[in-house]
This record gives structure tokens, C-alpha cells and sequence, in this order.
């Protein structure tokens, strides 16, 4: 370092690591505001201004882009002004915005859709925490409710910390599990159990332990429940996580991976069919029209998992082929033969340990191009139950995505242009808003840095980023590293600047706690948070 020059400061990345001596961590980080020397908070979203929301997935981002474009919104005061919105995706086709990557059509001839076309009913249980997988995604990301489709959503324990509660509501979801299976006229019934999921992103070991538990103590009733009642059951998964809580150095992985997930078939009615190897998620949903007797849609290019002809199954049952089936996902329940770091290995698990023993099984691939995702990445439970109920592989937004920055389209998106365009012509701010990750399902920090280099191209000249942090599948503080890495991008490019920060769990909600969404509200609009005093740069 020459004489008489100092070590640049990196504002937002310096105030990160700070909350992280304080206690604080990525997902509750409380916000923090880049403030002048006066005190007045910089960057923040007014009348007039373009906001371009990167996040992908879109569930949790509803309610967020609602407070800035849904006028008619009445759960908490809002400042009248009108502000241009660009989503990444398509997060919910009512919202007042512009898509730069608009659905590709609608997905026809899901599972569900095929048992409705026949005239059957079916059930779906689930927690609220889950709800939008088992509805949306199963369903083939479509909205609607299908002829005979009855949905039982379980309330989850409204808290700050599932740790507290790692059991959640799964007895409740072993409640109405039961109860459909009582009810002959439900030809499928599909649950979603979520703890494994929830808890395992967390840094417990015990209350991920106590969540695992639980799944398998209500895999155990329904299982029991299910024999008596001469339905076929099929438990499997939608991608892995707390059998793989360590990444080899020994630091503590929170996030996804990607790893098998189970496949049992539970029917004594079937003998000891064989299943083949090397299948995926998407050939669940060809499986379950094949124990079910219905045909397999063209579209469907997944396979029966079941090599064997299927006994006739016993009279007096509601489907073609006289089965009725349960598809139970136990919600980030990976497969892995290694204990070490193998929580769901550690935890007390007598059923899934012993129907292996005694059922049909095989492990699926959940991650990766399995699931239409890039080469080595790990699963999500969106893509999950996407390919679960579709029974075809679906490329993924982030694949999508990642084409358009290497061919070069990105950067002619019409969505973006207009809102760079717009900025430019009307002399306001462009804000970038969304997550701060790599590994992410809600997005990407590469995405931001190419919407970074499109507005210095575009030459608009005020940017400001706002971002959100989330430690799932990251390690330690990697937090403070993605922000400095986009601090020095932003001065790389002469353009950007990075003024507000918040942890997740207040921006992206699903659930309507509506107190969360007002606070990231106001931090973004009022810049309400802890002040960082903007530095000298030279």
C-alpha cells in the first residue's frame, strides 16, 4: 500500500460482519440503512422510481411486491406513490408488473390433472409452510383448484424459530392424513410432511434430530393406517438436507443438498415387486398412475419405477386398477450411507429404518439436471414436487437465466430494457432488489452483477441495491462476503451502490405475517434500520 493511502472500507460488508459480532445472523438480520453524513437515509425507493425484483422462485415474493403495486392493500400504511416493478419471473400473474422471464406456457397432464381427467378424487395434506409445493408446484405451477381436489392445509405454529417447535404441526398433517384415508372416495391422497426441511436449516443439531423424529413417528401412523385400509403407499422425498449437515472441513451446511432421496413401495398386496435403479423424481408420478391403472400421459416422459406386473388388487377400491395410493413426501429427507455429519442417520428413526427391511425400495436422484437444475447443484423443494407431480424434467428459471447471460439476450431483455430505458428518460433511480447468495433457489448474486453491468451499459445513472440475506446452503459469514463481492463490482463498474440490507425472514414471507412485510416496507421506503455511516471510497 503506498504512502498516504488508506484501505478501502467497504460499507455494507463491514456493517454485515459487525451484526455478525453482535450476535446477529443472515436470516433474522435486522436491517441496515446507508445513511449520509446528516444522517438521511440514501437510496431509498420514491414516487417515480424502477424497481427490479431479481429473485427467482416468486412464493415468498408476493407479498413484498404487492406493498409496492397492489394499491388496494389495506394491511398496513403505505405511502401514495407509484413505483415501476420488473419481476424476474413470473411470481403471481395478478401482480402489476412487468416479466423479464415470463412462464413458458402451462404444464399439462401432472398427476393431479390426470386423476382429476378420470373422474377421481383425491386429498392433499399438508402444513401452511408447505402449502404453495403441494398446491402449485405438484399441480404444475397452476393456481387453480382441480374437479375433486380437496385440500387440507394444517395451520404451522405461527413463531420466529421453528427450533422452538421442531415437531411443527405434524401430528395434525398425521390427523388428516388418517381421516382421508378413512374416506373410500379419495382414489390418491398426497401429504407433505415439512419438518425435516424446516428445522434442518438451522444450526440445532437436537431439534433437527427431535424433527426427523417426528416425520418418522407419523410415517409410522399412517403407514399403519394405510395397511389396514389396503392402500398402496409410496414414501419418498423431494431433495436432501440434514444427512448431510457438515461440509468436509467441518463447517456447518444449512442448505439443500444433493444428495438420493428414498423411494419405498408399502403393500403387502404386492409382494416383493422389483423396482429398477437409477430413476428420478419424475418418474413418482408414472409410478403412481401405474399402481393406480391409469395411462401415462404422452407428455410424460418419466418411467414406472416398477418392473413387475402388478397383482390385482383387492375389490371394492375407486380406482381402474383397484388401488388406491398415498404419496407421502417427507419434506428434505435425504439418503446417505455415511453417519458422520448424517443428522437424519443420528436421529431416532425405528420406522424408516425397518421398512426398507421389509418393502420394495430404491433411491432417486433430486438434484442436479435430475431436476432441470445446473449440473452438481443441489435440490429444492420447487423443483421437488414440480417434477414429482409433472413426470418430466422441466428446465429451470436459473438455467433459463444463465443461457440468457452467456448468449448475450439478457442483455436485450425487453422488461429490463424498459425499466433501465424508463429511469434514464424520466430521471429517476433504478433499484436492484433481491437476494444476496450464490446457492440460492431464490436467486443468484451473478444475476444481480449482470443486471450491474446492463445498466452501465444502458448508462443510467443512479443504481442503488438493496439486498436480502439468507445463510441456506452457504457457509459461515459468507453473507459479508457476497456483499463486499458486490461492492466492488459496483466500483468496478462506476455504478451502484449498495444502501440497504436485511435478513429474509422479514422480506420474503408466505404466510401473511403481514408485521414482516411492513417492516421491510419501511426499511426500503422510509429507510428505517440501524444507520451505516456512507465512508470515503479513495
Amino acid at each position: 500500500m503506498s504512502p498516504g493511502t488508506r484501505e478501502r472500507r467497504w460499507q455494507m460488508a463491514d456493517a454485515v460482519r459487525a451484526a455478525y459480532r453482535a450476535g446477529e445472523d443472515d436470516e433474522a438480520m435486522e436491517p441496515l440503512v446507508l445513511v449520509d453524513a446528516d444522517g438521511e437515509p440514501l437510496g431509498r425507493i420514491q414516487d417515480g422510481d424502477y424497481v427490479i425484483f431479481y429473485d427467482l422462485r416468486g412464493e415468498r415474493e408476493i407479498e413484498l411486491t404487492s406493498s409496492f403495486t397492489d394499491r388496494g392493500l389495506d394491511h398496513f400504511p403505505r405511502t401514495a406513490m407509484r413505483v415501476h416493478f420488473v419481476t424476474m419471473i413470473e411470481y403471481d400473474r395478478n401482480l402489476d408488473v412487468r416479466v423479464a422471464f415470463p412462464p413458458t406456457g402451462p404444464i399439462k397432464d401432472t398427476l393431479p390433472q390426470v386423476v382429476a381427467s378420470h373422474g377421481l378424487r383425491q386429498a392433499k395434506v399438508v402444513e401452511t409452510e408447505k402449502s404453495v409445493h403441494l398446491t402449485y408446484y405438484l399441480n404444475g405451477k397452476n393456481e387453480g383448484i382441480l374437479p375433486g381436489e380437496d385440500r387440507f392445509i394444517v395451520p404451522s405454529p405461527h413463531v420466529h424459530d421453528y427450533t422452538l417447535v421442531p415437531e411443527l404441526n405434524a401430528a395434525g398433517v398425521g390427523d388428516a392424513v388418517i381421516d382421508a384415508i378413512a374416506n373410500p372416495d379419495y382414489g390418491l391422497i398426497t401429504v407433505n410432511l415439512a419438518n425435516t426441511d424446516v428445522v434442518g436449516h438451522s444450526e440445532n443439531p437436537e431439534a433437527i434430530k427431535r424433527a426427523v423424529h417426528t416425520v418418522d413417528t407419523q410415517i409410522g401412523r399412517v403407514v399403519q393406517a394405510a395397511r389396514r385400509a389396503g392402500v398402496t403407499v409410496i414414501i419418498t422425498a423431494d431433495h436432501g438436507s440434514a444427512e448431510r449437515w457438515y461440509y468436509p472441513d467441518g463447517a456447518i451446511d444449512t442448505g439443500h443438498t444433493d444428495s438420493p432421496v428414498p423411494f419405498i413401495l408399502v403393500d403387502t398386496g404386492l409382494g416383493h415387486v422389483r423396482l429398477r435403479d437409477g430413476g428420478g423424481l419424475a418418474d413418482i408420478a408414472p409410478t403412481v398412475l401405474h399402481l393406480m391403472g391409469l395411462p401415462k400421459p404422452e407428455v410424460m416422459t418419466g418411467s414406472s419405477l416398477i418392473l413387475d406386473e402388478i397383482p390385482a388388487a383387492p375389490g371394492g377400491t375407486r380406482t381402474a386398477a383397484g388401488r388406491r395410493v398415498l404419496l407421502l413426501i417427507a419434506d428434505g429427507w435425504g439418503v446417505r450411507d455415511e453417519v458422520w455429519g448424517n443428522l437424519i442417520a443420528a436421529a431416532d428413526t425405528p420406522v424408516m429404518d425397518g421398512l426398507p427391511a421389509e418393502c420394495p425400495n430404491t433411491r432417486l436422484q433430486a438434484a442436479g439436471m435430475a431436476v432441470g437444475m445446473p449440473e452438481g447443484s443441489v435440490g429444492n423443494s420447487e423443483a421437488g414436487h414440480l417434477h414429482i407431480g409433472g413426470g418430466r424434467r422441466f428446465l429451470s428459471d436459473r438455467v433459463r437465466i444463465e443461457e440468457s447471460i452467456a448468449d448475450g439476450s439478457f442483455f436485450q431483455n425487453e422488461a429490463f430494457l424498459w425499466a433501465m430505458h424508463g429511469a434514464k428518460r424520466d430521471g429517476k433511480r433504478l433499484h436492484l432488489l433481491g437476494i444476496i447468495s450464490f446457492y440460492s433457489s431464490h436467486g443468484s448474486v451473478e444475476h444481480l452483477k449482470a443486471l450491474l453491468r446492463m445498466a452501465a451499459l444502458e448508462g443510467v445513472p443512479k443504481v442503488y441495491i438493496h439486498g436480502m440475506l439468507g445463510r441456506r446452503g452457504e457457509r459461515p459469514e459468507s453473507g459479508a462476503i457476497y456483499v463486499q463481492e458486490i461492492e466492488q463490482e459496483a466500483n468496478r463498474l462506476g455504478l451502484g451502490q449498495f444502501v440497504s440490507l436485511i435478513g429474509r425472514f422479514w422480506s420474503l414471507d408466505r404466510e401473511e405475517n403481514w408485521d414482516r412485510i411492513e417492516k421491510s416496507y419501511r426499511w426500503l421506503v422510509y429507510g428505517e434500520g440501524t444507520p451505516v455511516l456512507a465512508g470515503d471510497d479513495d
